[in-house]
């Protein structure tokens, strides 16, 4: 992981001597602020409830950055703003220097193939086996040849462990595989922007500790901005360059990892502890 900064703002991990010269469509920042991802002011209510309520964070460039929060803070609904699926009532989402909500549906649609998403279980096609779901995203937004697509997906299969579960359908392999299955889909297109919803979720402590790894490892190999939303702190401990905590639609703090775990703010201390006193409650 990078070193820790003093300052969110005044200094960010530096990409390694060997990730070599990025493109724009390499994760490099092109945003208005110097950022790829950057949402301003953003509020989402779905009738009278109120969930995002004026959020503002600009995210690390080519690091971890792990959102945590209660449930219903709007860790998700922030997620589905990042790659355009829902539009604000309020605000931006730039991305790449553009706010998203100010492009044509045909540049959404080009923008979002900038990003991966892992969705909580995978999202597999139960039709397909394992190696066509993972081709699917190439099949349907590239024009490479089979060949080419065999290589890559073959890749991807080997970097997450799944070289032997090619031809099996997602009923045939364990949660944990989907997992990896879902993983080796969101990077088959290079993305400049990983998203993970929950990743953890319905995975034992061994196996979300070797999810956790595997997260860690292919952003070291692949670089760029990752963003992973969850409520377990082993995992924000292990894959975390940055972290994000969100309250009653806000950001309440955004650092790096050490400097949130010997955080005095009552509301992230309390939080990141698990400890039933403080200012969050049942309600």
């Amino acid at each position: 992981m990078p070193d820790a900064v003093s300052s969110v703002g005044e200094a960010y991990p530096a990409v390694p001597p060997d990730a070599g010269e990025r493109s724009p469509g390499d994760g490099v920042a092109t945003g208005t602020n110097g950022h790829a991802v950057e949402v301003i002011d953003l509020h989402k209510s779905f009738g009278s409830f109120d969930v995002l309520r004026g959020l503002n964070i600009d995210f690390v460039d080519n690091a971890v950055t792990t959102i945590l929060g209660p449930s219903g803070t709007g860790k998700s609904v922030l997620l589905k703003h990042m790659v355009g699926l829902l539009e604000p009532d309020r605000g931006e989402v730039n991305v790449f220097g553009n706010n998203i909500w100010s492009l044509s549906e045909n540049e959404r649609s080009d923008m979002r193939k900038r990003f991966g998403v892992l969705f909580q279980d995978g999202a597999l096609f139960g039709s397909m086996d394992i190696f066509d779901n993972v081709a699917f995203p190439l099949r349907k937004n590239t024009e490479m040849r089979e060949s080419e697509i065999r290589e890559i997906v073959t890749n991807r299969l080997a970097e997450v462990g799944l070289s032997g579960a090619a031809t099996k359908r997602p009923n045939e392999i364990s949660g944990g595989m989907k997992k990896r299955a879902g993983f080796a889909r969101a990077l088959v297109m290079r993305p400049d922007i990983l998203l993970f919803d929950e990743p953890d979720s319905g995975l034992d402590p061994v196996r979300t500790s070797l999810l956790c790894d595997l997260i860690v490892e292919m952003h070291r190999e692949h670089r760029g901005t990752y963003v992973v939303v969850t409520h377990d702190i082993n995992t924000t401990r292990r894959v975390s360059d940055y972290v994000g905590v969100l309250w009653q639609g806000r950001l309440v703090y955004y650092g790096p990892m050490e400097e949130a775990m010997a955080s005095e703010d009552p509301f992230v201390r309390q939080f990141l502890s698990g400890d039933s006193v403080g200012p969050l409650g049942m309600e």
